[in-house]
């Protein structure tokens, strides 16, 4: 049996609506993070109050979505390498990421209610086995052997295999 190697990507959005006191913090700190740098690619002459109508005017205005970004780093840190929202189907509620990536869907400077940003976890690399009964089969071990322990996760919204390498 070939084994392929894969990656898996979860995406969070996070909103004026999220109820997890852990997105509240991240909602906050990457809203004032956005207000403050957002402020170095406005022009003062004819100031832009949303993200996407930034970036419209000023195209490295897409620097903000690694600049709004550091504002997580601390709370992304703090889950330790396992991002607690993802079950297996055994009900085990982690997936492991090494790798996350921020971005902003929307922000406006003036209204709080409109920030909205996406993080996405990275899995490390994995061993595919392919997907039985809409779960993906896969093994944190991804060296060539005979035995593999596996996990199942379930085929979802926000989770996709982000990476294959063939073997």
């Amino acid at each position: 049996m070939k084994i392929s190697k894969i990656r898996l990507a979860y995406r969070v959005i996070i909103d004026s609506s999220s109820t997890i006191i852990w997105d509240k913090y991240v909602f906050e700190d990457t809203f004032k993070e956005y207000k403050m740098q957002s402020q170095q690619f406005n022009s003062p002459e004819n100031p832009k109050n949303t993200f996407r109508e930034l970036l419209t005017e000023n195209e490295k205005a897409s620097q903000l979505h690694f600049l709004v970004g550091i504002a997580a780093d601390g709370y992304v840190e703090q889950l330790k390498g396992s991002f607690h929202r993802v079950s297996d189907v055994l009900g085990n509620q982690y997936f492991p990421f090494v790798n996350y990536q921020l971005d902003i869907v929307n922000s406006d400077f003036t209204d709080l209610s409109k920030h909205k940003i996406g993080i996405t976890f990275y899995s490390p690399l994995l061993s595919y086995f392919g997907i039985l009964e809409g779960n993906y089969i896969v093994s944190k071990n991804t060296e060539n052997r005979n035995e593999y322990e596996t996990i199942m996760f379930p085929v979802q919204p926000h989770l996709s295999i982000c990476y294959i390498q063939k073997e």
